[in-house]
């Protein structure tokens, strides 16, 4: 496994990988892997010849008031697991080889980054559209790997793939869950003991609206007054928003009208969470 500090080095691979015809595939991270990575690193090794992964903690994608300083940093112990798991590449750059002084250029994922996250996390997006199509240059990978557990973020690299004409397949993978359904997160590091057992409500809210839709509920507003009954009955979680939304401009419906997806942000504590769950027809 070779492990790369710099953009000329990571490029300079990449290219020696596509001239031997080899595919590459891609895996970003911002680091504190679980099985939720892992588990994108293990397909990405399946489906091409070469699995490059980065880990970068990118600041343009934290607000001033978010937790940069803070988020998990375990470079050494995702090194081995990645070794473990067969990576052939790690990018670990420092934020300015990645943002040189002067850098100003940022792209604009235009309202879609304001929907959901964007409307609490103002510019989150715009930065991660940025840090990704700076890796994407990079890396040059010919399929990229995603969880659905971000889903806006998803929805945001398609588009970003799609509108300035990535030549790269955008793979989005089942969000990998504890045996309790709690989606893994880096940040459930930061829950103590009581908001790791509060934590679950998500998933417990995300059934219950599976069970309103398999029943043939229709009246969004009902589904999610009851969500957040079922949420607000937890003492230690805080909801940002319950949403139903169509899957590809995240519009809010009124209606139950399949595809759908149901989206969640809720502090657990000081911790913010999100989850969801898509239905199709």
């Amino acid at each position: 496994m070779q492990i790369l500090k710099t953009i000329k080095d990571m490029q300079a691979l990449s290219r020696t990988f596509i001239a031997g015809g080899k595919t590459i595939g891609f895996v970003p991270t911002m680091g504190a892997l679980h099985e939720g990575h892992l588990s994108l690193v293990k397909r990405s090794k399946r489906e091409n010849n070469a699995t490059a992964v980065s880990i970068f903690v990118n600041p343009a994608q934290f607000g001033p008031k978010e937790d940069f300083r803070q988020y998990p940093r375990y470079i050494e112990r995702d090194l081995v697991k990645l070794s473990l798991f067969g990576a052939d590449a790690v990018f670990i750059p420092e934020a300015d080889e990645m943002y040189p002084q002067g850098s100003s250029t940022i792209i604009n994922v235009g309202n879609i980054g304001e929907k959901l996250c964007g409307a609490s996390r103002p510019g989150h997006f715009n930065g991660v559209a940025t840090v990704v199509s700076k890796l994407f240059n990079i890396v040059m990978p010919h399929k990229a790997y995603f969880g659905q557990k971000d889903f806006q973020q998803t929805v945001v690299i398609k588009k970003l793939a799609r509108e300035l004409n990535f030549d790269i397949e955008i793979m989005i993978c089942p969000t990998i869950r504890e045996a309790d359904g709690l989606a893994m997160s880096s940040r459930n590091m930061y829950l103590n003991p009581a908001e790791r057992k509060a934590a679950p409500v998500l998933y417990d809210a995300l059934k219950r609206g599976k069970s309103f839709m398999d029943s043939g509920v229709k009246e969004v507003s009902f589904i999610i007054e009851a969500l957040a009954d079922l949420l607000n009955s937890e003492p230690l979680a805080t909801i940002d928003y319950i949403e139903l939304v169509e899957p590809e401009g995240l519009e809010k419906i009124e209606m139950v009208k399949l595809p759908t997806v149901l989206c969640l942000a809720v502090k657990i504590g000081a911790t913010r969470l999100i989850d969801n769950m898509a239905f199709t027809p």
